[in-house]
């Protein structure tokens, strides 16, 4: 195999394990890197608590480390044992490590229960719904908070779920692509700002918005430019990132929503109750309509394009580093 087609190898990887996410999702019956991430984190919890009383900020941090350090070894030796054997066996296990840090197909099946819920005004079920997908309460949402609650999901997870794992996969391939998973893991279990987690997850809240800096903000204009192709608003969605970007609490998490709530003419954001507790959030966008089940199909076409569009260039920046490495 010549230099070049050796080359072409990463590329063709990540597409092709972006292709098994967009037609297999996360099969239940396939073990799930994340789900052992997830064991690690609540055990890892459990045992430093236990070993540092009274030291949560340090005892989170040593998790934060312990995690990354493992999730990124033990990907790349599972990697370099499959490369070992022979190049198409590395090959093959890179394929479905990339397909395993993805999540697109998986937002887009679990927002549509939402929305094939809400179609049907069937509010009980649209709540049970979108509780599988965000983390506020979901009990008493109306039935427009539940639409805007998925519509935000799509949008915010556009970029921790979608966008990020390419854009850490094709600068580091599979293992980086995993740490990052372990990082977004982390902060959606330990990162809230209770009492529990407060000084525990500080540091895995920090991390995960350092890692999703650049492509909260690639996301943004991702979706700006998708929103003009799809015949949405994208001058509005422009002008609404400009106003409302920096209002959400997040450095992150309003980029992508600020932009989705300009390009869909709707307003998102507002409080939420999480944990009974409420959290005063700012609205984004304005309310130039209001919202409707369809704006959840129509927010996840957004997230595709927005995707497709970021795709090649995450696979040039495979090749590159490939070739700069080499």
């Amino acid at each position: 195999m010549d230099r070049f087609s050796l080359f072409l190898l990463g590329p063709l990887a990540l597409l092709l394990g972006f292709f098994l996410d967009l037609l297999l999702g996360d099969p239940q019956w396939m073990p799930h890197p994340v789900r052992g991430i997830g064991f690690l984190i609540r055990e890892g919890e459990s045992l430093l608590r236990r070993l540092l009383p009274g030291k949560e900020r340090l005892a989170g941090t040593i998790l934060v480390i312990l995690v990354t350090a493992l999730t990124f070894s033990l990907s790349a030796g599972v990697l370099l044992l499959a490369y070992g054997l022979n190049r198409w066996a590395g090959f093959a296990v890179s394929v479905i490590m990339y397909w395993q840090v993805l999540a697109l197909r998986c937002l887009d099946i679990e927002s549509m229960k939402v929305y094939t819920k809400a179609a049907a005004e069937d509010l009980a079920g649209a709540r049970k719904a979108v509780s599988m997908i965000v983390g506020r309460d979901t009990a008493d949402l109306s039935l427009e908070q539940v639409i805007k609650a998925a519509v935000e999901t799509v949008a915010e997870n556009l970029s921790d779920g979608v966008i990020a794992p390419l854009f850490f996969l094709a600068l580091g391939g599979p293992p980086l692509g995993m740490l990052y998973k372990a990082v977004n893991t982390m902060d959606s279990m330990i990162g809230y700002k209770n009492s529990r987690y407060i000084d525990f997850g500080r540091t895995a809240a920090q991390l995960d918005d350092i890692l999703n800096w650049l492509p909260a903000r690639l996301s943004a204009w991702l979706m700006i430019l998708g929103a003009a192709i799809l015949g949405l608003d994208a001058k509005h969605a422009a002008q609404i990132y400009r106003r409302d970007r920096n209002k959400h609490a997040s450095p992150n998490s309003g980029h992508p929503e600020s932009v989705c709530a300009g390009s869909l003419g709707i307003a998102l954001g507002g409080n939420a109750s999480y944990g009974g507790v409420l959290h005063e959030k700012p609205v984004l966008g304005d309310a130039l309509r209001p919202v409707t089940p369809g704006d959840i199909p129509r927010v996840i076409r957004l997230m595709y394009t927005a995707t497709v569009l970021f795709l090649p260039i995450a696979c040039l920046i495979r090749y590159l580093i490939g070739f700069v490495m080499s």
